[in-house]
């Protein structure tokens, strides 16, 4: 159904219109001025493309990919190898795939900033790695390389540049590989004996040439790299765009602060700076980092008639009229019509509509009525079409391509004049839910498992739904894809916009991620039943593996409103023996089981992301004893270690800088700081004095690990200690025992080699590298050909109480359920802790 209304008032500005398919189409309308217009049109008149490559967000050179897209105006992209999943998080708990999410709609903001183009391939950032030979056992190096081929052969870039060179000086095993794997893919994308699968879709493609984007950073020393400075290639990026209104470095640095979850928040800069590229392939370039590369129109057979009449575009242009040109850009895309199939004819069409839309200030917007809706369901939305020019402009036709319906009509926008409709139309019952295209189905450590290749490369779904305006616009015909979006008006913010997506009807979302049964007592475990849609009623049950037992065995629920919830309790019995296994809740709706939980990531600086993982939870069942009940915990960048401390019968306070009293703080057990708690809280260094009062008072202390760099003040120990960069990233290194009959081995829980099995992704990070005699080193670890890291776990005491510095990945390996890792840990808050008989008090978790 769709009424028709009409009505003449302000309307918002132009909607960003995004034809570039990797491009995210669920952000909020973007201004285009007639400078922006202008800068996209000399753009048109360069036929040129460079792709930068480098192993994770934030390892691209903002700077430079400025430059080239805004001053060079050369297609400029960004192949980032991973999605930065094994990072740490400064803004949040989200880790691993959630923080690749993170990172990926960072990425994205950051080339929405710069101009460029952004790609990714299958592989999963597992963490940090020394060299590429362990990046290499663990990513599928073979399908790595294929993505990356398929990249240039769809990208077609002129010149390559690395981030970072094939060898130990990239100080990044991920990143050694990456530069490893475009040397190969520089060479294999021009071969048709290397994944000849792939030419089905793509040609073969060699580019021009491969280099390496340098520094002093990669020569140990100012002294070194003006030895050899005279051998590069220099690039001065640091000039001004009098169009954009700010220099490359200013632009550069914007795109960098995109990067939020990482720290990398970054000042401006003005004035010459200087980019060094070192030759690594292909054909030497002497002076300019595209020479021997046509960048014309000359380019493409028959393209000097679009290039005179874009041109002419560009000199009759008029800022207060820039609608003025659309008969013209109408011409140039009808010549271009006219010319055999090509990558540039395809780009550059696209680009040519793009323009004729901002000329005109052409405004299409489709909003529903809700950000989300379930397969098969009615969805209601609002269409908003405005000419604001003097070019004729007729709606013919809108296609809902997603629906396979159409509704033809003839509607001409008057200048100014707002038009609106209104739409009811069913979802077809085979939508697919916008789980991420890349987390659909289950990968290995290493890869994501990407069916096809209509996704390979792309930085994320499609728009779940599009609404395609047939118009014609000074008589010629246009066809303009909008996805449907979700807004609302915010009191603080106004119009705020997020993706509309397509979702199961039912959620079902286990309450805690890890359940840990110390004995055979039972626990309740909570499943929240939520509706996605109105009206649904059912059952819902867990299933458990043999020899584990849940009652209920099923709890109906009746939900008249989307968004209702219902709590499901259920009591777990566990087995007696020592297990570790998954339970699943499942819901079933008229025959048909739901096991998607609802996972919402909401940051301001990204669009709102859904995703729905399967509706698991890691049950463990192990021998535990703990001493102490009170903790104090103050949250540093973010983790869920509180949650799994509450999961094994603490009971966690989390501190409050009014809190931060010796008073107040005797009453617990330990006080943990959180990871990076030095880097992020500031007001530590005002309350490092307390802290070190209640040790000595009697205390337990716990600081987990910190970078070294960016501290809040100069020690953050009683006595010195060193942070360094040193880290065992092999998670199932040989970790030895350096005092093995010191208590935080022994008490309450005798610590042996197997509770160091079965840990996630790595031993630890940051370990200190020096320390005072004070310190005693409880544990070693390296990697393989690594020399030993004792630094992961000191312990001084300090008056009558003790101070513990530990770069063991706690907040890792206790959100994942490591049995292991639990009962160290818990010896850790127990030191020291005994009865009133002076005898250790244990006491088994209920």
């Amino acid at each position: 159904m769709i009424s028709f209304c009409r009505t003449i008032r302000w309307c918002a500005p132009i909607i960003l219109l995004l034809f570039a398919s990797l491009q995210t189409k669920a952000q909020a309308p973007e201004a285009k001025s007639s400078a922006d217009i202008l800068h996209e049109l000399k753009k048109l008149n360069v036929l040129g493309s460079v792709l930068y490559i480098a192993a994770h967000p934030d390892d691209e050179n903002t700077r430079l990919i400025t430059y080239l897209s805004n001053e060079k105006l050369y297609n400029t992209g960004y192949l980032s190898i991973t999605r930065g999943d094994g990072g740490q998080n400064l803004i949040g708990p989200e880790i691993s795939k959630d923080l690749g999410i993170i990172r990926t709609q960072e990425l994205l903001q950051a080339r929405r900033t710069d101009g460029g183009v952004q790609f990714f391939t299958r592989a999963n950032d597992f963490g940090y790695s020394k060299n590429a030979n362990e990046t290499f056992n663990i990513w599928d190096k073979e399908q790595v390389l294929a993505d990356m081929v398929w990249v240039i052969r769809k990208f077609r870039p002129d010149v390559m540049i690395t981030r970072f060179p094939p060898d130990e000086r990239a100080g990044h095993g991920q990143h050694t590989a990456s530069a490893i794997l475009a040397e190969e893919a520089f060479t294999a994308a021009a071969d048709p004996k290397r994944f000849p699968e792939q030419l089905k879709y793509v040609q073969v493609w060699q580019p021009k040439r491969l280099l390496w984007n340098t520094g002093v950073w990669s020569f140990g020393s100012q002294a070194e790299f003006d030895k050899y400075v005279d051998k590069l290639l220099k690039v001065d990026v640091g000039g001004y765009n009098p169009l954009l209104g700010e220099s490359h470095g200013e632009i550069a640095a914007a795109s960098r602060s995109m990067h939020k979850s990482q720290g990398f928040g970054a000042s401006a800069s003005r004035g010459t700076s200087l980019e060094y590229l070192q030759h690594t392939k292909g054909d030497k370039a002497e002076k300019e980092l595209l020479e021997g590369v046509n960048t014309t129109w000359a380019r493409v057979k028959g393209g000097d008639k679009v290039e005179k009449l874009i041109q002419k575009a560009i000199d009759t242009f008029k800022p207060t009229e820039p609608a003025t040109i659309v008969p013209t850009l109408l011409a140039a895309r009808k010549e271009l019509q006219k010319l055999p199939d090509s990558h540039w004819k395809n780009l550059k069409t696209e680009a040519i509509n793009k323009l004729i839309q901002d000329a005109t200030g052409l405004y299409l917007e489709v909003a529903a009525s809700d950000f989300s809706a379930a397969p098969g369901q009615s969805l209601a939305f609002n269409i908003e079409a405005i000419n604001r020019s003097a070019t004729p402009v007729t709606i013919n036709a809108i296609n809902y391509s997603f629906a396979k319906k159409d509704t033809t009509l003839q509607h001409q926008l008057k200048s100014n004049e707002p038009v609106k409709y209104s739409a009811t139309i069913k979802l077809p019952a085979t939508m697919t839910y916008a789980q991420p295209y890349w987390l659909r189905k289950p990968g290995t450590l290493g890869m994501f498992a990407v069916d096809g290749f209509e996704n390979i490369g792309k930085p994320e779904n499609d728009p779940a739904a599009e609404v395609t305006f047939n118009l014609t616009i000074a008589g010629e015909p246009l066809q303009v894809a909008v996805p449907i979006v979700y807004k609302r008006t915010d009191p603080v913010d106004g119009e705020v916009y997020r993706p509309f997506i397509v979702t199961p009807p039912v959620f079902v979302n286990i309450a805690e991620g890890v359940y840990m049964f110390a004995d055979q007592e039972p626990k309740q475990v909570n499943v929240r039943v939520k509706a996605g849609k109105a009206t649904i009623a059912g059952k819902v049950a867990l299933q458990l593996p043999k020899g584990w037992k849940a009652e209920p065995a099923t709890i109906a629920f009746d939900l008249k409103t989307k968004g209702a919830e219902q709590n499901a309790v259920f009591t777990v019995t566990p087995p007696k023996n020592q297990s570790e296994v998954e339970l699943k809740a499942v819901a079933t709706i008229d025959g048909q089981n739901y096991s998607q939980s609802l996972n919402e990531i909401n940051y301001s600086h990204i669009p709102a992301q859904t995703t729905f993982p399967d509706a698991m939870a890691k049950i463990v069942k192990l021998d535990l004893k703990k001493n102490g009940e009170k903790i104090g915990y103050v949250m540093g960048a973010g983790d869920d270690i509180p949650t799994s401390l509450r999961q094994i019968g603490y009971d966690v306070t989390m501190l409050r800088d009014s809190d931060m009293r010796l008073n107040y703080l005797q009453q617990f057990d330990a006080i943990i700081l959180g990871v990076r708690a030095y880097n992020t809280v500031d007001r530590l260094k005002h309350h490092q004095s307390t802290l070190l009062e209640y040790v000595k008072n009697g205390g337990n202390l716990i600081v987990q690990y910190n970078t070294n760099h960016a501290l809040v003040l100069p020690n953050v120990g009683p006595y010195p200690l060193k942070l360094s960069r040193d880290r065992v990233t092999v998670e199932d290194a040989e970790v030895r025992f350096l005092k093995p009959n010191h208590p935080v081995l022994n008490t309450p829980n005798k610590i042996t080699k197997k509770d160091f099995e079965g840990w996630a992704q790595e031993r630890g990070l940051y370990f200190p590298n020096e320390w005072s005699t004070e310190y005693e080193a409880i544990l070693s670890s390296n990697d393989p050909g690594e020399p030993a890291r004792d630094g992961g776990l000191l312990v001084a005491k300090y008056g009558k109480g003790n101070y513990i510095y530990t770069g063991y990945s706690w907040f890792r390996e206790l959100p994942a359920g490591v049995p292991g890792a639990y009962r160290l840990f818990v010896n850790l808050i127990s030191l020291g802790k005994h009865d009133g008989s002076g005898n250790a008090a244990k006491s088994s978790v209920k």
